[in-house]
């Protein structure tokens, strides 16, 4: 019987209430493909702060490096600064394990009600690629006069030809696999951001000119996130920059129906280094503690990290389970407009899979 070692991160705020029933999942699936999992659970985030002024421990990186897989709950406290957080734990490990590629998958399932008035059940259906170790977040840059009434901030955002082209690339190859529209949008600004999105610009029509069968298009960010509105359904794999990513992807969650189902991966492609994989949502102090965050957001990156640990079948079993829960509309949490609780929801897809 072959065994992964996963470690678990189940962190801050409702990321401990959501890891439980995500393990629960690989297990019950686990079984029934002859596979187990070895969970090496991690303490950290805000109370190790709390406790040792990190969010996590200064080895950590080599603690998870000999893992298949990283599963992460959430990161974030509302005493402790975000920017403290998230360069405390999160971003760290995805540059330390070259977890270039954030895939954020947003699918409108039969059964949930979209908060735009004309999309049904499977008619959005995209893939947004968000670059995930430079640009607007490489943290180059530092105060002059801190603190002091004429400070100044510098913030210089990096992009390199070969960050841009692999993660171009990567999106390319990922719209050939899906048996889509075959379609790749860009997201750019370079109209106001002379160098780095014209750059992105002349990268996205080299590589674009290698994948011929492959339809394309460019649009400013702006108009991006109108036409995420406007007209969802004719998306299918979206490529932005690491800041475009992160806000587009929080628009293509939300007109899904909520950010409970917003799963996520962020991968190193070449399997170097373990890949990590979370929920979307974060920490939500605002119901942590009271049994009612969707546990399916990350109960589906689960399945994302068995597609990359090469279980097709158990992911599509893990997927199919939680359309089966959503499309039954009985049990679902108050995000999606029921009153279940986060175990009735994880019970209803553990009861899917038996």
């Amino acid at each position: 019987m072959k065994t992964f070692t996963i470690a678990v991160i189940a962190g801050d705020g409702v990321g401990t209430e959501v890891v439980p029933p995500a393990k629960r999942v690989l297990e019950r699936i686990g079984h029934k493909h002859a596979v187990t999992f070895a969970f090496q659970d991690f303490d950290w985030g805000a109370e190790h702060f709390f406790r040792w002024g990190r969010m996590m421990p200064a080895g950590a990186i080599d603690l998870l490096q000999p893992c298949d897989a990283i599963l992460l709950g959430a990161v974030g406290h509302p005493e402790i600064p975000d920017h403290t957080t998230l360069n405390g734990l999160l971003l760290p490990i995805r540059r330390a394990f070259d977890q270039y590629a954030n895939v954020r998958p947003a699918y409108l399932y039969p059964g949930v009600a979209s908060p735009l008035a004309r999309p049904r059940g499977g008619d959005i259906d995209m893939v947004v690629v968000r670059e995930n170790t430079e640009g607007e977040y490489a943290q180059v840059g530092g105060f002059v006069y801190h603190l002091q009434p004429e400070e100044v901030a510098i913030q210089t955002s990096v992009f390199t030809r070969r960050g841009v082209e692999r993660i171009i690339r990567y999106a390319f190859e990922l719209a050939a696999r899906r048996d889509k529209k075959k379609r790749v949008t860009s997201i750019t600004k370079s109209n106001a951001q002379g160098y780095s999105m014209v750059l992105w610009d002349a990268t996205f029509r080299d590589v674009a000119a290698q994948y011929p069968d492959i339809e394309t298009e460019s649009l400013l960010v702006d108009a991006a996130a109108m036409n995420f509105i406007r007209r969802p359904e004719s998306f299918d794999v979206v490529v932005g920059s690491n800041l475009f990513g992160d806000i587009l992807s929080d628009i293509s969650a939300i007109i899904i129906g909520s950010m409970g189902l917003a799963a996520s991966a962020n991968l190193d492609p070449s399997r170097r280094f373990p890949s990590m994989f979370e929920p979307v949502h974060g920490s939500a102090p605002d119901i942590a503690g009271k049994g009612i965050v969707n546990p399916l957001a990350t109960i589906l990156s689960a399945a994302m990290m068995l597609e990359h640990l090469e279980m097709t079948d158990a992911a599509r079993k893990v997927e199919a389970a939680v359309a089966a829960v959503l499309a039954e509309g009985k049990v679902r949490t108050p995000d999606l407009g029921g009153a279940s609780s986060t175990d009735e929801v994880a019970a209803a897809v553990v009861e899917r899979l038996a």
